[in-house]
């Protein structure tokens, strides 16, 4: 299984990025989908996950301003961040459950900054 995101980026407090996730290889039948984050000096953690069928989890620092959403047809899942803070400021990773082991994408750099 391959993950392969894009869409980071540098933007500034209260701007938006969209970040895309690709899984290729044998993830047909993958549980979920999420993205992680980790800031310099901090642990990594869990930013948004949505389960094939659809349910999604949010970190409370993020809720009403991330939105996570899949296509379970082309395997690649979405997060929309609106409203951004220095405090997001992180190298984002997706990762794809599949057959109950997670695989974890290269990582992407979201810079907010003034």
């Amino acid at each position: 299984v391959q993950l392969q995101a894009s869409g980071g980026g540098l933007v500034q407090p209260g701007g938006s990025l969209r970040l895309s996730c690709a899984a290729s290889g044998r993830v047909f039948s993958y549980t979920g989908m999420g993205w992680y984050r980790q800031a310099p000096g901090r642990q990594r953690e869990l930013v948004a996950s949505i389960t094939r069928s659809g349910s999604t989890n949010y970190a409370d620092s993020v809720k009403g301003r991330f939105t996570i959403s899949r296509d379970i047809y082309k395997n690649t899942v979405d997060l929309q961040m609106n409203s951004l803070k220095s405090e997001d400021t992180a190298v984002y990773y997706c990762t794809a459950d599949v057959a109950g082991y997670t695989y974890w994408g290269q990582g992407t750099q979201v810079t907010v900054s003034a």
